[in-house]
């Protein structure tokens, strides 16, 4: 049996929460699994429909790490494990046993510099682990840079479920939805400084003087979602932005499905990071390539110039011309079919491979 201990897990939303149930339910397949995972309001429905077994481990946040602690202690005392993967180098801080522990590493939970407290403490951590799987090449000469034992690090990217056809209604709805209205650009995730929402809005302005029915599609929520509104006002681009939060995934999915690129330039923000970027590849599933961002593991889920286009992120006019190479003579159909041959090599039954060469 192997305990998986993680932070983050559906029914929460998110990237790191659908990376965590890819690998769980993709491991519970070949072993036997059990997941240590936060408490979640609607957790019930969802945990009653899994093959495996999850416990939930509630209570205010700072009370609740030692007493998860607590109980994966007495767990692994009174179980026979194999060993631990943990999504977070905290879910491990305060486990004491020598079974085999495994740690994903992703980039902003790592990016303290060095001598610093929080650079000790993952240090400590790490040097207690057997494998550190980093998410992306990115990711693991940051951990290097950062005095992470390069000899204990593997890179594996994140997997990705094979996606289901799309519900024929939902596709009318958003043709429907958006007719009228191309080229189509879509970005999928949180709203905050690092997904750099607000400078493809600034593109977005000269790119409407070339394509007048340009839409941006904006799909998520988070602490900037309001000042992403403000500057949309200010620069009168209503028409061309349309907004969508607390949505199904079955009508997120048609949405990406039915534009033309996937837009998320990400930069550094202080220590938030883009370590892979796992939107990209569920985009390039439904045939739809990206414009990423140099820094972070971007690099790692687009292939420059055959997939998608890397830029700089923190240059405006980077943005807007790769935008605009994508765009003109519909270049995005040819690395549109590109990226969905691609995205093949992400699918979790292939990236679980990778994961049974360190568990056997």
């Amino acid at each position: 049996m192997y305990l998986i201990v993680t932070k983050t897990f559906p029914p929460e939303i998110g990237g790191m929460q659908n990376l965590m149930w890819g690998l769980a339910n993709e491991l519970s397949k070949n072993y036997m699994i059990k997941v240590f995972a936060d408490y979640h309001e609607n957790h019930k429905t969802f945990d009653e429909k899994v093959s495996f077994s999850i416990e939930r481990v509630s209570g205010i946040k700072l009370l609740r790490k030692y007493r998860k602690a607590q109980l994966i202690n007495e767990f692994i005392k009174e179980n026979k494990i194999e060993g631990i993967i943990a999504d977070h180098w905290k879910s491990l801080e305060l486990l004491k046993t020598n079974k085999k522990k495994i740690c994903l590493i992703h980039g902003k939970e790592i990016n303290h510099e060095k001598g610093t407290s929080l650079n000790k403490r993952v240090l400590e951590v790490l040097d207690n682990v057997e494998t550190i799987i980093a998410n992306s090449e990115y990711t693991k000469n940051l951990a290097i840079k950062l005095g992470i034992n390069k000899d204990k690090i593997v890179v594996i990217n994140p997997g990705v479920d094979k996606v289901e056809e799309l519900d024929k209604k939902t596709l009318y709805k958003v043709e429907n939805l958006l007719k009228h209205k191309s080229p189509r650009l879509i970005t999928v995730s949180r709203f905050d400084k690092r997904k750099n929402h607000e400078k493809v809005i600034m593109a977005l302005r000269n790119l409407k003087q070339i394509y007048p029915s340009i839409v941006y599609i904006c799909v998520g929520y988070g602490d900037e979602e309001e000042n992403i509104k403000r500057l949309v006002a200010e620069l009168g681009l209503q028409p061309q932005v349309m907004f969508f939060k607390d949505i199904s995934n079955e009508l997120k999915n048609a949405l990406v499905a039915k534009s033309n690129v996937f837009v998320m330039p990400s930069i550094i923000h202080k220590k938030s990071v883009e370590g892979f970027g796992i939107a990209y590849v569920e985009a390039a599933q439904y045939g739809v390539p990206s414009v990423g961002g140099k820094d972070g593991g971007a690099s790692d889920a687009i292939e420059h110039e055959k997939t998608g286009l890397i830029c700089d992120g923190n240059n405006l006019d980077d943005i807007y011309s790769s935008i605009n190479i994508i765009l003109k003579n519909k270049k995005y159909l040819e690395y549109g079919k590109s990226a969905r041959e691609n995205s093949v090599k992400f699918n979790w039954h292939k990236i679980l491979e990778k994961y049974k060469k360190i568990l056997n």
